[in-house]
């Protein structure tokens, strides 16, 4: 499922326009990145736990030429799925 599928999905479940939906997905995952940016993390019970994961820098090889590289410390976003959302699976 991409965004335009996931939208029209809202827009029939919640029996709301198309352009109302897309704004509330929109909105949603806007505030889900601006939690992120701050290092909070968003829970949403019975789905999941999403969270920001620091990487510490470290040497890594050129998979062309083999040498020696340097990757930045960067900021990673993590999700760890809920109970509810592992038994709807199984």
């Amino acid at each position: 499922m991409n965004k335009a599928e996931l939208i029209d999905a809202v827009a029939d479940a919640a029996d709301i326009s198309k352009a109302a939906a897309g704004r509330s997905v929109d909105t949603v995952l806007e505030v889900i990145t601006d939690s992120l940016k701050k290092g909070n993390a968003v829970t949403l019970v019975g789905f999941g736990t999403f969270s920001s994961r620091r990487r510490e820098a470290r040497t890594g090889r050129n998979p062309r030429t083999g040498e020696p590289i340097q990757i930045a410390a960067s900021n990673l976003p993590v999700f760890k799925p809920g109970k509810a959302l592992k038994d709807a699976l199984n």
